[in-house]
């Protein structure tokens, strides 16, 4: 769970950093914050109210597809939709300090713009724009749009007070960015060409990590030459990598496919390998207790034209049930190693 919350929020923090619209320069990365500064000019109130807004959209069309395409069950994940995004804008003198080829603004307008995270605000998810910002861009402190419906506020730090305005993001007047649809398999009709099952003294979602995890893939995938994948990415459906097997590329996306309520599924398709058009692998894990799963791993495959079909039977079929049943074995041993 801590590394899918620190891939999640690593995530969330470069589509932040990908819907700079306004020349922002980025001078640190704080954490779960950014920290960004425009120097020698400020942008029109409507270019930064729509900065903003474009932040905000960014920030939650991206929640919407981490919650329709997870496939990990843990609560890091589980849970990711639930965040909530803050802004502050604060404008004022600025200094810089230069460290090592590093360009960095300090100074009192810097320590206040920090401050202002501090505020009385009540909510986790809004905009603050501080007065002084907004009266040179001339954004009335009650400003009102469909976004944003701005309110008056002011904290006193150190003994100086500072007035802002606020305004309380509604989601629902964000037009959230479409995303790609995960790829259900509609095999209910077709009966698996190769199955293996075995038992693991493991939890289910335990297992499903060694899965989905693909750094792990190197451990039991049999005949794996190099894996090509994105190491910053908790995988869901949509996720690609890329595997080089024997010497040859094959190219995979995540899928699904309809199972019982309680089991957890992973799927991956590729159109890479002949003779098959199509050739689909899932792993389907059964919690049997809190410790303990079985796992059932089905292997599909397409050909369209006779002659395919053929060359499958006499050739690739055995080779592909025994390249099915010896990874599994080696990740019911590496799952034991693990745990030991």
């Amino acid at each position: 769970e801590v590394e899918h919350s620190q891939h999640v929020i690593s995530e969330l923090l470069e589509v932040l950093i990908n819907a700079n619209t306004q020349d922002l320069k980025l001078a640190e990365i704080e954490g779960d914050a950014l920290f960004f500064y425009k120097e020698a000019s400020i942008p029109s109130q409507e270019k930064l109210l729509a900065q903003i807004e474009t932040m905000f959209t960014a920030f939650y069309s991206h929640l919407k597809m981490l919650e329709k395409n997870r496939i990990c069950p843990c609560n890091a994940c589980a849970t990711a939709p639930q965040l909530q995004l803050k802004i502050v804008a604060h404008s004022g003198e600025l200094q810089f300090l230069d460290v090592q080829g590093n360009h960095k603004p300090f100074g009192q307008s810097v320590i206040e713009a920090h401050r202002l995270l501090k505020n009385s605000v009540n909510s986790d998810n809004y905009t603050l724009i501080s007065s002084e910002l907004a009266g040179i861009v001339g954004l009335p402190l009650n400003y009102r749009s469909k976004l944003f419906q701005f309110e008056a506020g002011a904290d006193t730090y150190d003994g100086k007070e500072i007035s802002y305005g606020y305004a309380e993001i509604d989601t629902d007047n964000l037009t959230l960015r479409p995303y790609d649809e995960p790829v259900k398999a509609d095999l209910k009709h077709c009966k698996p060409n190769v199955v293996k099952e075995l038992d693991f003294d493991i939890s289910a979602e335990e297992l499903l990590e060694y899965i989905t995890n693909y750094r792990y893939r190197y451990e039991w995938a049999e005949g794996v030459d190099d894996l090509i994948f994105d190491e910053n990415e908790v995988t869901r459906l949509g996720s690609e990598h890329v595997c080089v097997i024997n010497g040859k590329q094959l190219d995979f996306v995540t899928v699904t496919k309809d199972v019982e309520p309680g089991q957890l599924v992973y799927g991956e398709l590729t159109t890479s390998p002949p003779p098959v058009d199509a050739l689909y692998t899932f792993f389907i894990v059964t919690p049997t207790g809190s410790d303990s799963c079985r796992l059932r791993v089905e292997v599909f495959w397409k050909a369209l034209s006779p002659i395919k079909k053929l060359i499958i039977t006499l050739f690739a079929k055995r080779a592909l049930k025994e390249g099915t049943f010896k990874a599994i074995e080696n990740l019911k041993r590496f799952s034991e190693k693990k745990t030991s």
